[in-house]
């Protein structure tokens, strides 16, 4: 490792960092519409010498653009033959949640917010300029170990450009999600299940002033079963909620029709499992006092795992953040990442939180020095995992 490698950003590519944040914030990307931003990550990718490419993965994703990935090598040791040493993976994702207003980014005292009532976009737009801050650092001087810079699309909705990833187009050995709302030095070694449930009550309509006894009432069926559940924090690791109900059709009418839609998360996959039928058995029960009929819907999300702190990506980047003087707290999350889908396709992968703040919140919002700083880990994560 070289002390060029090394090298924390130098002035004019933290002001590069600044502008690529506020230009990325301000092209507009909900989950499905990432073109505009995709576009202008292959442009300043080329621009900086290297041949992203956009994979084929809008297909499944149903977005309006693929995944795009970057790759950095060293110089190679034979002709025309792949490096001998390790590559690593740099991900964050291009999509945000809905935005209610336009984004127009503005700065003061050191924290930047948007103008108007509606998110920022600093999940993740903060970590993927910071990976363009890499990229153009490696494509003018060769790193220590060969790169993978990738950015996904419709993370928000279910982690859908990571999942269609072809894993057997990345050399990586381990790699580093930058995604986690919360303050520099968090490594997320553990993150949880996540299991999302639809019940569907149908009952009979009847006039509710005339012959209510007639009907079957979807709505007190679905309202029966929620009253028996545990719903909240269940234990340390474990957590359920019911986030939307809607059904019926008119106050004067028994309600015919009631949807209901929960989730189940835990650290511990077997729980999280456990958690689901009991949720399965409680609508069960409500449709059945009720002489109510229940279609039922369970989709695994995304699958529990847990990182030692002796994996190589976990070593690295508390290296990394004892080069810029923090030191890494291991903690465990209740969310998803990108990191997930890795993990299922076997490629070890790190969260590292980015220091954003109140994400999916119109008051979203980052400080120039987290920016910064984010930057000088991503490039010791670099320099630490060779």
């Amino acid at each position: 490792m070289t002390a060029t490698v090394a090298r924390r950003a130098s002035r004019a590519e933290r002001e590069r960092l600044r502008q690529d944040f506020v230009r990325l914030c301000e092209i507009e990307s909900p989950s499905g519409r990432e073109r505009a931003v995709a576009d202008a990550l292959l442009a300043e990718l080329r621009a900086a010498g290297l041949a992203p490419e956009e994979d084929a993965s809008a297909a499944e994703t149903e977005a309006d653009a693929g995944n795009v990935i970057a790759r950095i090598y060293p110089p190679s040791s034979g002709a025309g033959g792949p490096p001998e040493t390790r590559t690593i993976m740099l991900c964050a994702h291009m999509d945000t949640v809905p935005l209610d207003g336009p984004v127009e980014v503005v700065e003061e005292d050191g924290v930047l917010t948007n103008r108007h009532d509606a998110i920022l976009g600093a999940d993740n737009k903060a970590a993927v300029a910071a990976i363009l801050g890499v990229a153009r650092r490696f494509a003018a001087v060769p790193p220590p170990v060969g790169l993978e810079l990738v950015f996904t699309t419709s993370e928000e909705p279910g982690l859908r450009g990571a999942k269609a990833i072809d894993r057997g187009a990345l050399r990586s050995e381990f790699g580093f999600v930058f995604d986690h709302a919360s303050p520099i030095g968090e490594l997320i070694v553990a993150a949880p299940s996540y299991y999302r449930i639809e019940g569907r009550f149908h009952g009979k309509a009847a006039h509710a002033g005339l012959r209510p006894e007639d009907g079957r009432n979807a709505i007190v069926a679905a309202a029966s079963a929620l009253a028996s559940l545990r719903l909240g924090r269940i234990d340390e690791g474990t957590t359920a909620n019911v986030g939307r109900i809607h059904g019926g059709t008119a106050a004067n009418v028994v309600a015919e029709r009631c949807t209901v839609e929960l989730e189940a998360r835990s650290l511990d996959h077997d729980r999280a499992g456990d958690l689901v039928s009991e949720i399965v058995n409680a609508l069960t029960a409500g449709a059945s006092d009720t002489e109510c009929d229940l279609e039922l819907g369970v989709q695994e999300q995304f699958r529990a795992y847990r990182l030692p702190r002796s994996a190589p990506p976990v070593q690295a980047a508390a290296e990394a953040l004892a080069g810029v003087g923090i030191e890494a707290s291991f903690v465990s999350t209740g969310g998803g990442s990108d990191a997930h889908a890795f993990q299922a396709k076997g490629l070890p992968c790190l969260n590292v939180a980015n220091g954003t703040e109140r994400n999916h919140q119109p008051d979203e919002r980052v400080t120039v020095e987290a920016l910064e700083t984010m930057l000088d880990v991503m490039l010791g994560v670099v320099a630490h995992s060779a």
